[in-house]
C-alpha cells in the first residue's frame, strides 16, 4: 500500500515487492522493452528517478528499487544496511526479474552498489549511465575523511537518527538549483527517511573502504562498456570526481552541468531524460 503522503501525480507508479535478504524490497517495474535498472543512493529512493521512468517507460522496461531502509521498502531493525549487502539484494532482484542486456543508471551510493553488479556480470550490462558518484576508498581524502569520521560516530548517529540530518542538511546543501527542488519534493525525501539506514551509509563511507577498493581494482571489467556521464559540477561532494571517471571508460560521453549540484535526476530531470534517451538511441536502443 502506497502511503498517503506520496503525490501520485509525481509518482504514479504501482510498486512491487521482492522478498530480499533482510526484508521486503519495494521496486518500480514500468514499461516493456530493453531493461534499464536505476539505482539510488542516500537519502533518496526511486522517487529520484520519476522523470526518467515516466519518460522512458513507453519504450523501455524501467526497474528502480528502493534499497532496504529507503523509500517504500521495509526497515528491518537488525539488518546491516551496508552497501555491499544492498548490492547483493540488487543482484537478487535482477536475477529474480530475469533482466538481460540491461542499462544501469547509478547515482551517489548507487554507484558502488550498482557498479558492483556490472563488475561481477559485465556480460549482462550493455550500457552505463553515471550521475555524481564514486567507487573507491575515501580514506585519506581530506574532503571526505573528516566528515565521515565525525558523522559516522555517536554524534553523527544522533544527527541522522533524531534530527533527519541527511535530508534537512546534507541533501538540501548539495542541491544547487532550488527552483526545482520545491518544498513538496523535499517532503518526499523527508517522509521516506530512515535515519538509521542513512547513518549506516555515513559510517560506511570509511567502514566499507576495503569493498570499494576491491571494486576499483576491477574497474577494467567495465572500462569498455559504453558510458554516459552526466555530472552536476556544483556538487560539493562529488563534482571534482569527474576527471577520475573520464579515465576509466574507453567510450564515455560526458555532459557537464555547470549550474547543477549533487542530484541531476532531481535538479535536471527533463534534461537528464533527453540526454539518456539520445544516448540509448545512439547505442542501438533495444538489444
Amino acid at each position: 500500500m502506497i502511503p498517503t503522503w506520496v503525490d501520485r501525480t509525481e509518482y504514479p507508479f504501482e510498486p512491487r515487492a521482492l522478498d530480499a535478504d533482510g526484508g521486503r524490497l519495494s521496486y518500480v517495474d514500468e514499461g516493456e522493452g530493453a531493461p534499464i535498472v536505476m539505482v539510488h543512493g542516500t537519502p533518496t529512493w526511486s522517487f529520484l528517478y520519476r522523470h526518467l521512468i515516466k519518460g522512458l517507460a513507453p519504450r523501455y522496461r524501467c526497474v528502480a528499487p528502493d534499497h532496504l531502509g529507503f523509500g517504500l521498502s521495509e526497515r528491518p531493525a537488525a539488518w546491516s544496511y551496508r552497501p555491499e549487502d544492498q548490492a547483493k539484494n540488487l543482484s537478487r532482484l535482477v536475477d529474480a526479474l530475469g533482466l538481460k542486456d540491461l542499462t544501469l543508471v547509478v547515482h551517489d551510493f548507487g554507484g558502488p552498489i550498482g557498479l558492483a553488479y556490472a563488475i561481477e556480470h559485465p556480460e549482462n550490462v550493455r550500457r552505463l549511465v553515471l550521475f555524481n558518484t564514486w567507487m573507491w576508498s575515501c580514506a585519506g581524502d581530506p574532503h571526505i575523511e573528516w566528515f565521515a569520521r565525525i558523522l559516522g560516530g555517536r554524534f553523527g548517529r544522533f544527527l541522522y537518527e533524531r534530527l533527519g540530518f541527511s535530508v534537512r542538511v546534507m541533501l538540501r546543501h548539495a542541491i544547487a538549483d532550488r527552483r526545482r527542488y520545491t518544498s513538496a519534493v523535499d517532503r518526499h525525501y523527508l517522509r521516506a527517511l530512515d535515519g538509521h539506514a542513512t547513518w549506516i551509509y555515513a559510517r560506511e563511507l570509511l567502514g566499507s573502504s576495503a569493498w570499494y577498493d576491491d571494486l576499483w581494482r576491477r574497474r577494467d571489467r567495465i572500462a569498455r562498456t559504453p558510458a554516459l556521464l552526466i555530472w552536476g559540477m556544483k556538487d560539493p561532494a562529488f563534482g571534482r570526481y569527474l576527471p577520475r571517471w573520464r579515465e576509466v571508460f574507453e567510450r564515455a560521453e560526458v555532459v557537464e552541468l555547470a549550474d547543477c549540484g549533487h542530484a541531476p535526476p532531481e535538479e535536471r530531470g527533463p534534461e537528464s531524460l533527453a540526454l539518456i534517451a539520445r544516448f540509448l538511441e545512439r547505442q542501438g536502443g533495444d538489444p
